[in-house]
């Protein structure tokens, strides 16, 4: 089996919850989750920002990389917002020769019972969270009722397995998100549990863009990550 020819990875533009919580792992207070409290994570939708985040990145990957033959999304409503934005880039006659379609397999990271949570709650929750996760680390642990970034590495290769048998020498864009890119790259870039446990460099940009290309020895290689094409609002390490 062969790979895709090109594989263009894009973590989902800003979403609501990104824009609440920037990079921390719980809300900061009752007030800061109220907006997004009882919405579950696959209807989390983008900002205003977050959709001229992707219209712009579009435009850069048209112009970069033309049209694709298969767009994956995770199926939650912020990758298949990002994915519309990045599409509008193209003419109709160039939309009609890419197919469009969820995959659960990149779905984002189970947070389990501490989704919304206030670091408070947490604490209160879970006493004795931090002593575990400092104890195996951020790629085996597993928030309480959810996914290790182990988890979700086995279901990214299975993801892949199935782009080599059905994708083999296309173009290929997938709109997923920040934790699934770091499995993807953990399973493509071959690293060991130590790389897993911390990024290398930093965490993708809403709507950064990663690109593998096929090599000679039929192989996807990285060709570069985590390129900002838009200007509009700022780029924020959530979920």
């Amino acid at each position: 089996m062969q790979p895709p020819a090109l594989l263009v990875v894009v973590r989902h533009a800003e979403s609501v919850r990104n824009q609440i919580k920037k990079d921390t792992v719980y809300f900061a207070d009752d007030a800061a989750r109220r907006v997004v409290r009882g919405t579950p994570d696959h209807l989390i939708e983008l900002t205003d920002a977050g959709h001229q985040q992707a219209r712009e990145t579009g435009r850069a990957i048209r112009e970069r990389f033309g049209v694709f033959d298969h767009v994956y999304t995770s199926g939650y409503r912020r990758t298949e917002e990002t994915a519309e934005g990045l599409l509008s880039a193209y003419t109709e006659q160039e939309r009609a020769q890419t197919t469009v379609e969820p995959n659960l397999f990149i779905r984002e990271r189970d947070p389990g019972y501490t989704y919304d949570m206030t670091e408070a709650e947490a604490i209160a929750s879970f006493p004795w969270l931090e002593e575990y996760w400092q104890t195996f680390g951020p790629f085996f642990s597993r928030p309480p009722g959810g996914e290790s970034l182990a988890d979700v590495a086995s279901r990214v290769d299975t993801f892949l397995h199935m782009l080599h048998r059905e994708r083999s020498g296309q173009r290929v864009l997938i709109v997923t998100h920040g934790g699934t890119i770091r499995c993807l790259r953990f399973v493509l870039e071959h690293w060991n549990y130590h790389e897993a446990t911390v990024w290398r460099p930093s965490p993708p940009a809403n709507c950064g863009v990663t690109t593998y290309r096929a090599n000679e020895h039929g192989a996807l290689e990285l060709e570069d990550y985590n390129q900002v094409y838009w200007t509009v609002g700022s780029p924020e390490d959530g979920r």
